[in-house]
C-alpha cells in the first residue's frame, strides 16, 4: 500500500514540484542514512565518493555541511531523495551479507560538464539480461520468489524512474548475473550561484 501511495505521488508530482538548489552530497547522505539500519543488519558497508574521491558517509549536520568539491542540482528535494533512497534500499536488499554498496557522484560524464551522475553500485545477485528492459515497469519482478523474501512489490524502480524524470533526469542500469548491478541517475548540474544571480539580473 505504501508503494502504491508513493507511485501515485510520483505520477502526480510534476504538478507540485518545488525545485530548489540542492547539494548532491547532502542529498545522497540523507538517502544512505535512511537505509543505515537495514545495511547494518546485513553487515553491508556503505561507501560514498565524489569524482572518485572517497567522502565521509556521516557528517555532523550533513544537511548544512559545505564541501568545496560539492556539486549542485535543481530538483524537488523529497522527489529526488526518494529516487536515490529506493536505489540504495534495493542494492542492500539484493546484496549478500558482508559486501559493499557504493554510491558515487560524478560530474561531466556526458557531452560536457553540465551533467551530474549519481551511481549506486552493489555486489549483489545481478539481473538477467532478458529482464533489463523491463525492470522499470510497474509490478515487474525479476524473481517473484526472491521478491517475497525481500518484501519486493515490483513498484520501487517504477517509482524511482518517475521521480527522476519529474526532476528532468534519466536513469540507466548495467547488470550482470553474479556480478552485481549499477544504477545511474543523470541530472543537469545547477549553475553556480554567481551565474544564477547574473541570469536573474539580466532578466530583471
Amino acid at each position: 500500500v505504501h508503494r502504491l501511495i508513493d507511485l501515485q505521488k510520483a505520477q502526480s508530482a510534476a504538478a507540485v514540484l518545488n525545485a530548489e538548489r540542492l547539494s548532491v552530497l547532502a542529498l545522497v547522505r540523507e538517502a544512505i542514512v535512511e537505509n543505515q539500519v537495514n545495511a547494518e543488519s546485513k553487515h553491508i558497508s556503505m561507501v560514498l565518493s565524489l569524482n572518485g574521491k572517497q567522502k565521509l558517509v556521516h557528517v555532523e549536520g550533513a544537511e548544512n555541511a559545505v564541501d568545496r568539491d560539492d556539486v549542485f542540482i535543481n530538483a524537488d528535494h523529497e522527489t529526488i531523495k526518494t529516487a536515490v533512497k529506493n536505489l540504495v534500499e534495493n542494492a542492500i536488499n539484493y546484496s549478500p551479507e558482508h559486501t559493499t554498496v557504493a554510491v558515487g557522484v560524478a560530474v561531466g560524464i556526458g557531452s560536457g560538464d553540465d551533467e551530474v551522475a549519481i551511481r549506486v553500485v552493489d555486489q549483489g545477485i545481478g539481473i538477467p539480461e532478458s529482464s533489463l528492459d523491463r525492470i522499470f515497469e510497474r509490478f515487474y519482478r525479476v524473481d517473484p520468489a526472491r521478491s517475497r523474501e525481500t518484501g519486493g512489490t515490483g513498484l520501487g524502480l517504477a517509482i524511482t524512474k518517475h521521480c527522476v524524470q519529474d526532476c528532468g533526469g534519466t536513469i540507466a542500469v548495467w547488470s550482470r548475473e553474479g556480478e552485481g548491478s549499477t544504477f545511474t541517475i543523470t541530472l543537469p548540474q545547477a549553475k553556480s550561484e554567481q551565474d544564477e544571480e547574473s541570469a536573474k539580473s539580466e532578466t530583471a
